[in-house]
């Protein structure tokens, strides 16, 4: 029989990629973010209502970076291809509170005190990274893509994160529709650099696409993403494309779903200073959603609904809004960050934090009723099961472990492990007080789960 071997990785429960079944009352849940408090405000000559959107969060030795778009020229012959248009970054040392610096890169009538690191088309949507990539050369070490418009972005490179260059003259040669925040990132576990950017789908419209690349420079043909066939047919806005931290060999990805048929229902946009109204395309409302993948191409959506809705906020209810931010902070050991840009347009736009459990985005789930879980073969590396869960008072978790055939592996039963209850990030399993697996290491086992009133969010085999 095949298995799917997970050796030591952490696997999350945001698709059914290793479950063949599910009884009684358990299933997939969702678990959407907290909103937190806002943490960064536009502001200032060089801000505007379209500014601070298509933000992105870069960890960089003991601070934290925020890239967002800065100046945004609006009216007569201004808008996407103004070259005033500018990129420009916040620096905070606790992912929560984020300060200009002044920089002196670019004089922009005010002695270069500001915080602006590219003026351009490019500045549009700008998306830096920083490049783990070992073989990387220090004077390129983040990396950026950019631009507007038709088949025109462009690849930056700066030594450290504030002086930036073009990688080359002339656009990446990568078809596409590059008028919001295209993603690139190394990924490690192939070994390639990744571009996730937009293009229109026939009959979808605004849709994802992915490629592949050695040097940054020369990248593969794009391949459309691909979903199953009962995945709702939507358009996606950005992509906001991460590796999970601590599971890099699965990507998520937070497209702002744009529902194109739908406007505003806020009564009074008066206030707002860049509507958008009665131009073409700028109608629309958007949310988040959330999506996983394991190559870059084939892409899971068992969560149809919004991953994040715009909320009692009448203000994230006009166009543009609730965009997620590139980019996953472990801030603390019990808490992730992410983040989302709120009240596009209006004069207070604003870029709010999120708060999620560490690898909590979704989970196996069972109500008071009571569910179980069954994987399909599996072969594992490592000494202990390791568990991500959180239960009620009166919930519990069991784990039995089964041969492919799924009978009880003698020992390892669910009436040889007593039910645990609590709430932990990484609790090792025992079965009659012994967790040791390492004689069923590379052996094909199922795991069963037997869930009352509790969500397993995650797993691992480890030493």
């Amino acid at each position: 029989m095949n298995h799917i071997d997970i050796a030591s990785r952490r696997e999350l429960f945001v698709d059914d990629h290793l479950i063949d079944r599910f009884d009684g009352d358990a299933h997939l849940k969702l678990h959407p973010p907290k909103r937190e408090d806002v943490v960064f405000q536009v502001t200032g000559p060089l801000e505007n209502a379209c500014s601070g959107v298509y933000n992105v969060l870069v960890q960089h030795q003991d601070n934290y970076l925020l890239y967002y778009r800065g100046n945004y020229p609006t009216g007569e012959n201004a808008g996407d291809h103004s070259d005033l248009q500018t990129a420009n970054v916040a620096i905070s040392d606790d992912g929560i509170h984020f300060n200009r610096p002044e920089l002196k890169i670019f004089d922009l009538g005010d002695g270069g005190r500001n915080n602006v690191v590219w003026q351009g088309i490019q500045a549009h949507n700008l998306v830096a990274f920083r490049d783990a990539n070992p073989d990387c050369k220090p004077d390129q070490r983040f990396k950026a893509v950019g631009g507007t418009g038709k088949d025109n972005l462009y690849a930056l490179y700066s030594p450290d994160g504030f002086q930036w260059r073009l990688a080359q003259d002339t656009p990446l040669d990568v078809p596409g529709a590059f008028d919001s925040a295209n993603v690139a990132l190394w990924d490690a576990v192939i070994g390639k650099y990744r571009l996730f950017s937009r293009f229109f789908e026939e009959g979808r419209g605004r849709a994802i696409q992915s490629s592949t690349s050695d040097d940054f420079c020369h990248w593969t043909p794009p391949a459309p993403h691909r979903y199953d066939e009962d995945a709702p047919f939507e358009q996606f806005y950005t992509n906001a494309t991460v590796p999970v931290p601590g599971a890099e060999h699965l990507l998520l990805s937070f497209p702002m779903r744009y529902v194109a048929e739908r406007a505003t229902p806020v009564q009074d946009i008066s206030a707002m200073d860049y509507p958008g109204t009665g131009d073409p395309g700028m109608a629309g409302m958007t949310d988040a959603v959330m999506m996983s993948s394991r190559d870059g191409v084939h892409w899971r959506r068992p969560f149809p609904e919004a991953w994040l809705r715009p909320g009692l906020d009448q203000r994230n209810w006009t166009h543009r809004n609730t965009c997620p931010a590139v980019g996953i902070l472990p801030l603390r050991e019990t808490e992730w960050s992410m983040y989302v840009s709120e009240h596009y347009g209006w004069p207070d736009n604003q870029l709010r934090r999120l708060s999620l459990r560490p690898w909590g985005f979704a989970a196996i789930n069972a109500g008071r009723r009571r569910g179980h879980v069954i994987t399909k073969p599996l072969t594992f590396d490592g000494a202990q099961l390791r568990i991500n869960f959180a239960t009620s008072a009166v919930g519990s978790v069991r784990v039995e472990l089964q041969d492919p055939d799924r009978r009880p592996i003698p020992g390892h039963a669910l009436d040889d492990m007593p039910p645990i209850f609590g709430d932990r990030l990484d609790l090792p399993v025992s079965w009659n007080d012994n967790p040791d697996l390492r004689p069923l290491a590379q052996r094909p086992v199922r795991l069963r789960f037997e869930l009352t009133d509790a969500d397993v969010f995650s797993f691992r085999f480890a030493d």
